[in-house]
């Protein structure tokens, strides 16, 4: 994991913003983070290196910020990359899953070929808030055969227990976090 140097590096370039998407939520953006290399650089070691030596043969990003971020953790890991996306997003036959926000409901799609059952799976996204988002990929994941091994995110807003939504279906699952906020 980050040191305290890399992790407190990472956290002075988070930007709050109030109310985005909706009212009462603070929006945690990590668009300042990707603008600087040495920031970037050090997010990116931080959610690869739990996961050096776990077999993992898919990076699963998801939209829009967790696509962002894959590819450059799947380039370090060995790795294929697998983008899930919103609705209508993606040009071939897809899989569904819904999934409630702490905002409203969506829902995300994968190609149904994007996976197989020798997969071995990461899940990885800038935010695990309520976990909606990330057990909507992880039903994908599972639709696909494959096996998810974790999820890593840079933020994880513990107040909102998205970690317990995630665990509940799969034990073993496991998550790493860079920053959490309590």
């Amino acid at each position: 994991m980050p040191s305290n140097a890399e992790t407190t590096m990472i956290s002075s370039y988070l930007r709050d913003i109030a109310d985005f998407p909706k009212p009462g939520i603070m929006f945690k953006d990590i668009t300042p983070v990707l603008g600087n290399a040495a920031a970037l650089s050090a997010t990116l070691r931080a959610l690869s290196e739990p996961w050096h030596g776990k077999g993992i043969t898919k990076v699963v990003g998801v939209e829009s910020r967790g696509f962002l971020l894959a590819p450059g953790i799947a380039e370090r890991l060995g790795a294929g990359m697998v983008p899930v996306r919103k609705p209508g997003k993606l040009p071939w036959s897809t899989r569904r899953a819904e999934y409630s926000l702490e905002y409203g409901s969506d829902a995300l799609e994968m190609h149904v070929d994007a996976l197989d059952p020798t997969d071995r799976v990461l899940i990885v996204d800038d935010v695990l808030a309520t976990g909606g988002t990330a057990a909507a990929t992880l039903q994908l994941v599972d639709a696909s055969g494959a096996s998810c091994v974790g999820a890593a995110f840079v933020i994880e807003l513990t107040f909102l227990r998205g970690r317990s939504k995630l665990v509940a279906g799969h034990p073993n699952l496991a998550i790493e976090s860079v920053l959490e906020f309590s």
